[in-house]
């Protein structure tokens, strides 16, 4: 059987990395708002997965992915909140400046 989900494709975040940065609440909430301003039409926002560590470890950052994002071998290193609508572009593919 094959479903089709009335939800925009999950946001997968480190729990580790979210709670150890000074900047974890803020980028956690900037995510969860920016996820509800980003919802396609027809669409419930994506919902923010915590995960287990994914074994990159960075020592300021939050390691932020998605389902495309992983395909591609790519992770997203988030520092504050202000760099939260820059990493969810990259996690959907966009390059641009």
């Amino acid at each position: 059987m094959l479903v089709r989900p009335k939800r925009a494709a999950p946001v997968l975040v480190c729990r580790k990395c979210l709670k150890r940065s000074d900047e974890g609440r803020d980028v956690g909430r900037a995510l969860k708002s920016e996820l509800k301003a980003r919802r396609p039409d027809g669409l419930k926002p994506a919902k923010l997965v915590m995960t287990g560590c994914f074994g990159l470890c960075p020592k300021r950052s939050i390691v932020v992915a998605s389902g495309a994002s992983l395909q591609r071998q790519e992770y997203v290193l988030v520092e504050d909140s202000d760099q939260v609508p820059r990493a969810l572009a990259l996690l959907n593919g966009e390059r641009g400046g």
